[in-house]
């Protein structure tokens, strides 16, 4: 969180959830930190479907059926720099997304019960 707040498209924000903290792009709410060791990440079904097989691959990303946000599991440096990647990814993806303000907030993983619909 502490790296992310820095880049320039992204500010913190109050999560819809309401539960820890979230970033918004000046598109859409992209990240919430529902804890110190996890993260979910708004890619868009777009981008998950074409990263769908790498994302599988990797035993930090959980993936929720039909939801547009992955579960990044924190764990080490790595899973940070998956972060990192995934959030410049996601970046790119909300950028041709039309103006939030028109487009009801997608429920990320933790509201979903990510835990118990997830799939690998």
């Amino acid at each position: 969180m502490t790296r992310l707040v820095s880049w320039p498209d992204l500010v913190e924000v109050q999560p819809s959830c309401g539960t820890g903290r979230a970033l918004r792009s000046p598109r859409a709410e992209i990240a919430h930190f529902h804890s110190d060791r996890s993260a979910d990440l708004r890619l868009t079904a777009g981008k998950i479907r074409r990263f769908e097989n790498d994302l599988r691959g990797s035993s930090a990303i959980r993936l929720v059926q039909d939801s547009h946000w992955v579960t990044i599991c924190l764990e080490c440096d790595a899973d940070i720099d998956l972060l990192l990647t995934l959030m410049s990814v996601a970046l790119q993806a909300h950028q041709g997304w039309p103006d939030s303000g028109n487009v009801p907030p997608a429920r990320c993983n933790d509201q979903l019960g990510g835990r118990a619909r997830e799939f690998r």
